[in-house]
């Protein structure tokens, strides 16, 4: 019993197949990254939050290459990462800042792809938050704020994101004495949009709805979703809290193309049914997988 315990609390190792699916898909993030920096922002003079937006002015101040300060100002944090969240996580990381950093070294001498702020904040946020975005879903990270913010909130009444908001607030802020404040305005559109392209490439654009519905013809409205929409569902066992008695509660997962055709299923065979229906971004086993339908 006890190494069944052990066992449980250890992690599994990486498969050579995964480390190296892993490896790529970091080093084609940090790769993004590194263009959205140099091809876009940079050149620019417009900036990301965290470590990015610090490093960007540090380089604008002393001369330097923005690469150095990425790789400097990230090892204090990964080192706190690699306590509070992992071996993993910090290798990942370590890996995708070296390339981040490699990455804006080697593109500095290319020319700017438009010297247009706007079309920079837009072009460079998208790019940026794309390469961000495939980083972290495949276990790294490029900005030890996020980490630095852990650590606050668990000290402090502020949450992460909170933490989060007030160092990009303030290095956002930064900005407009050390550019000028048009350009802490472009930064700002950049962020938005690098913000927005995280949240896409992390979930993903094929967003699955978790659907849960409590009726008195519980089993005729799920197996009109098995028949009818192809998909599984599962009857939970409930109990009314006002009312009393027992309910028969249906859950499945939908795509959102499939939203209306349900409803309409649950309206046709009974028009009083209660019916939840909620995001979600990340769906694996069971069966999931759509049915042909005819």
């Amino acid at each position: 019993m006890q190494a069944d315990l052990q066992q449980i609390k250890q992690h599994s190792k990486l498969s050579a197949a995964k480390i190296v699916h892993r490896a790529f898909f970091i080093f084609l993030g940090a790769a993004l990254v590194s263009v959205g920096l140099e091809i876009f922002l940079v050149p620019n003079r417009i900036i990301d939050g965290g470590i990015v937006g610090i490093s960007i002015i540090s380089s604008h101040l002393t001369a330097l290459p923005v690469g150095i300060f990425l790789l400097l100002l990230n090892l204090p944090f990964l080192l706190i990462g690699y306590k509070q969240i992992g071996k993993t996580f910090a290798l990942s990381t370590l890996y995708a800042v070296i390339l981040m950093s490699l990455g804006t070294w080697l593109l500095h001498p290319v020319a700017p792809l438009t010297i247009d702020p706007l079309l920079a904040s837009v072009f460079g946020g998208v790019i940026l938050g794309i390469g961000v975005g495939i980083v972290i879903r495949f276990g790294g990270s490029l900005d030890g704020t996020e980490i630095l913010a852990i650590l606050f909130s668990k000290k402090t009444p502020f949450s992460v994101g909170e933490v989060v908001m007030f160092f990009n607030l303030f290095i956002l802020s930064s900005a407009g004495f050390v550019f000028g404040w048009d350009r802490a305005m472009y930064s700002l559109i950049a962020y938005f949009i690098a913000y927005k392209m995280i949240d896409i490439t992390i979930e993903g654009f094929d967003e699955s709805k978790s659907v849960w519905v409590i009726s008195d013809n519980s089993r005729e409205i799920g197996d009109a979703i098995i028949s009818r929409l192809g998909r599984s569902v599962t009857y939970l066992q409930g109990e009314g809290g006002y009312m009393g008695g027992d309910k028969l509660v249906i859950f499945c997962v939908i795509n959102r193309l499939e939203e209306a055709k349900l409803k309409s299923i649950v309206e046709e065979l009974d028009q009083g049914a209660f019916l939840a229906i909620g995001n979600i971004h990340d769906v694996k086993g069971g069966r999931f997988k759509k049915k042909d339908i005819h």
